[in-house]
């Protein structure tokens, strides 16, 4: 019996996997995950998705267990491995993985076909990260969408993408010839110290975790998502993304979930509609990564190549504490440290903050963002760092930046979230919260704060790095 390698990537599921279904319809299956950090490189995932990952790949695992299979992992160059893999059992005749579209992961393709095609192997990839894939979506001159708003609403005139597919129930699973390496030789969670220790508290990763989250949205937070979301305190999001990052659930499945709510709750409509726009952002995003695929490392404006970045080590590294003196980008600061996720508006707020008040050139933050995320996105996260320093797409008016002050005043109004993750100010009252430097000696004092000691002063003054900013983006707009 023919066997067909199915790779697993960024798709750790069963169901709604066009590729995998497809090679339990040829015959035989060998399930295979390898960690290729030789390949990625400096996309290598940083720690916080490699504890994600550890245990998204145990629950996968234990789902292949239950349908009689199971994963075969393996570690290096995925192009050697796969050699060892066909060179251990001439009965594999073809090899199946879901598309990716980092430019690593395009490159990484275009090998393993060559590779495949030279053996007489068959190597094909299949859609089922996105909605729709790039190719797909263009403009009325056939050109690729470089503003969220005509191609979201270009997506929406489409049809919808089709229903979700179940895994076979005759699939045939094998196991492999060489001897797959264990879960924790991936040495994936972090040890000596264990920072991600209570974070199983906090996050359930593998399929159930995605659909009790989903179901969890749909039933107890979708009623105030599209006002509420803006809230870090009042627990209106999905927090589906880092299970849409690494393929738990599919966005078709998500998109067809809403569909199927909308016709039940008529009443949802501006709520489900943002949901689904925000799966959009998510779309554009690869959209600009596919066509663009420069936008990793340089500005998607090539004006921004001249932009004069600071790039003061001590003020990134305060950022990075949360000890900024603004509280609430210190809040979010520490939540994304301690919890692997920052609240989206409090993203905005943050990146603004360090790549407009600080002028801290915006890769120094995706790096960071990238290493503490467990929802680490290589389209995502790019997109969204530039889009906050100006230097993106549909980033206009490039020149807004945030008042970490007004800011905190708008969306954290009764100081929940800031009193929360800095609790060194949680007596302080509302009336100071969000800037601690104006309230009166007595009352700091009251509060158990100093200024400079307990907590700190601001690193910059805001009224100066605005009018700092402003230059300095004035300057790149005449060159």
């Amino acid at each position: 019996m023919a066997t067909t390698i199915y790779l697993f990537r960024n798709d750790l599921r069963l169901n709604d996997l066009p590729g995998l279904a497809a090679a339990c319809r040829a015959g035989d299956v060998l399930p295979v995950y390898i960690l290729d950090d030789v390949n990625s490189a400096e996309r290598a995932l940083g720690g916080a998705s490699r504890w994600w990952l550890h245990h998204s790949l145990q629950a996968l695992n234990h789902a292949l267990q239950a349908s009689g299979g199971r994963l075969t992992l393996l570690r290096g160059d995925t192009q050697k491995c796969l050699e060892n893999l066909l060179a251990a059992d001439d009965s594999i005749n073809a090899m199946h993985c879901s598309r990716g579209y980092s430019p690593w992961e395009v490159a990484l393709e275009t090998q393993l076909r060559d590779r495949c095609e030279a053996s007489g192997v068959t190597f094909k990839r299949y859609p089922g990260t996105l909605l729709h894939e790039p190719e797909q979506i263009a403009n009325q001159a056939g050109e690729p969408f470089k503003v969220f708003t005509p191609f979201w609403r270009h997506c929406c005139k489409r049809e919808g993408p089709s229903l979700p597919v179940s895994l076979p129930t005759d699939t045939r699973w094998v196991a492999p010839v060489t001897a797959s390496i264990t879960l924790h030789d991936l040495e994936l969670l972090p040890r000596n110290p264990d920072w991600a220790a209570h974070w199983a508290e906090l996050w359930t990763p593998g399929t159930e975790g995605a659909e009790q989250s989903l179901a969890r949205f749909f039933k107890e937070r979708l009623s105030r998502y599209a006002r509420g979301r803006d809230h870090p305190a009042g627990a209106a999001t999905s927090r589906l993304s880092p299970h849409l990052r690494f393929g738990e659930i599919s966005p078709r499945q998500l998109w067809h979930a809403a569909k199927s709510l909308l016709q039940q709750e008529p009443g949802q409509e501006e709520q489900i509609n943002k949901f689904l726009a925000e799966l959009g952002w998510r779309e554009f995003s690869y959209h600009l990564l596919h066509h663009f695929p420069h936008i990793e490392h340089t500005p998607f404006k090539g004006q921004f190549e001249q932009f004069p970045w600071l790039g003061n080590q001590t003020l990134l590294h305060a950022w990075q504490r949360g000890l900024t003196g603004y509280p609430v980008v210190d809040a979010g600061m520490r939540e994304l440290w301690h919890t692997g996720y920052m609240h989206n508006r409090i993203r905005m707020v943050t990146a603004s903050f360090l790549t407009k008040h600080l002028l801290t050139h915006w890769r120094a933050g995706e790096r960071w963002f990238w290493n503490t995320l467990v929802d680490a996105d290589p389209a995502s996260n790019t997109c969204s760092w530039q889009w906050v320093a100006g230097s993106g797409a549909d980033a206009a008016p490039y020149f807004r930046i945030f008042n970490p002050v007004t800011q905190g005043e708008k969306f954290d109004a009764e100081g929940a979230y800031v009193r929360h993750w800095v609790p060194e100010l949680a007596k302080l009252p509302d009336r100071y919260l969000h800037h601690p430097w104006d309230a009166p000696e007595a009352l700091l004092a009251e509060a158990g704060i100093t200024l400079g000691a307990t907590y700190p002063l601001p690193i910059v003054d805001h009224s100066e790095a605005r009018e700092a900013a402003l230059t300095a983006y004035q300057a790149v707009r005449k060159t």
